[in-house]
């Protein structure tokens, strides 16, 4: 990207103005490119395309300019050198552990976190001999603890999915690089818009695209953000080989979504933030996590941390599951669905619905009891968001 003078474009101009060149149509939105493949102009072009001697895009399922360019403009937000589009979110977690990981590694990382990825760290990694250490998100001294020579990844997720505990990147990257062990941040709450985990020492920065980063509810998509060469030559040949790739118009969807990234991120934690503080005061409401409540542990470190604290809010109702599914079953305007970073506002169960496949005990664990729901605020007016609360707290 060229500026008229010596000043780097700020992330706002960023979201809207990097990616691709234009073609020669001289497009001003950018291009759909529906192709599988591509032609070469003689075979000795598609030799050196196929060996890698020579840059250019060969088949879509690992090269297409439509993606390339989503996957531009998000390493450019992140403040990375590359990053990787796939077909979703846990896909992007897959493609990192099967990029970086094999028999007889170990990872260590906290079941405070969507509940697919605990499942995914519980139940298959250990049938691929990837041995798995559990430990409080919020213990900085239990990570150090649980290193072992065979530890090859840190994994968080921050804030996390349901109750918004924050990691502490910075300490955790210490840690992590102390011992030659690589820390990759989902950063799925935030986004590059309120919080860049690679300027707190981050290796890599995993992404469900499906949520904000698309913004309205369309697309299934996923993104791993990461230095050029460990991308290059450890997760590229993994996605060549296995495939979960993004689709052009999904990426293309996802980089219109980064255009307002920015300015929809702030609304949705402005209406968060005033949606917590009308819940602490509710008589049939017990607990409200949100990190930009004073009261939450992690505050402070929020501030430090982040630009903005989110659009996800999570709070107890007392009653347990009867009285939170009282709730649920009756609001007007909120959508029941277990989605997050739509323009339309969400809630859910998240015990019999983003975790009900863990058990028990592993809720426990993660702190998620029946009474807790969780709430994706999206953009209508806060007042609307207040009025359905209001009268389906009225029923409990």
């Amino acid at each position: 990207m060229k500026t008229s003078s010596d000043q780097s474009p700020k992330a706002d101009t960023i979201a809207i103005r990097e990616g691709l060149e234009r073609t020669p149509y001289g497009e001003h939105s950018e291009p759909i490119f529906t192709t599988s493949s591509f032609v070469f102009a003689n075979a000795a072009e598609a030799a050196a395309r196929f060996a890698g001697t020579e840059e250019g895009f060969i088949y879509s399922r690992f090269s297409n300019p439509t993606v390339a360019h989503f996957e531009r403009r998000l390493a450019a937000l992140e403040k990375t050198e590359a990053c990787i589009g796939t077909s979703s979110g846990m896909a992007a977690v897959m493609l990192t552990v099967m990029s970086t990981l094999r028999q007889g590694d170990h990872i260590v990382t906290s079941r405070s976190m969507f509940g697919s990825t605990v499942s995914l760290f519980d139940k298959i990694l250990p049938r691929m001999g990837i041995e798995v250490s559990w430990v409080s998100l919020t213990d900085t001294a239990a990570w150090k603890a649980a290193c072992q020579p065979s530890t090859k990844m840190f994994f968080v997720e921050t804030p996390t999915n349901p109750l918004t505990e924050l990691a502490d990147l910075s300490a955790l990257s210490d840690i992590a690089h102390s011992h030659n062990i690589l820390l990759a941040v989902d950063n799925c709450f935030c986004t590059p818009a309120l919080q860049r985990p690679a300027q707190f020492g981050a290796d890599l920065v995993i992404h469900s695209a499906t949520k904000y980063i698309d913004g309205q509810g369309r697309c299934i998509g996923g993104a791993v953000a990461g230095p050029a060469a460990l991308l290059e030559d450890a997760f590229l040949p993994v996605m060549r080989s296995t495939g979960p790739s993004m689709s052009p118009f999904n990426a293309w969807v996802f980089s219109k979504g980064l255009e307002t990234l920015s300015l929809r991120m702030q609304r949705h934690s402005d209406s968060a933030m005033s949606l917590a503080r009308w819940l602490e005061e509710q008589p049939a409401v017990d607990r409200v996590y949100y990190p930009g409540l004073e009261h939450h542990p992690q505050h402070e470190l929020a501030k430090r941390q982040q630009s903005g604290f989110g659009g996800v809010v999570s709070f107890e109702v007392s009653g347990g599951q009867a009285n939170a599914w009282k709730l649920i079953d009756q609001v007007k305007m909120l959508s029941i669905t277990a989605n997050l970073g739509d323009a339309k506002t969400t809630i859910t169960h998240p015990s019999t619905t983003t975790h009900g496949r863990l058990s028990d005990e592993d809720r426990k664990l993660a702190g998620i009891n029946q009474g807790l729901i969780r709430i994706a605020v999206g953009l209508e007016h806060i007042d609307d968001i207040v009025f359905d609360l209001e009268q389906a707290l009225s029923h409990c």
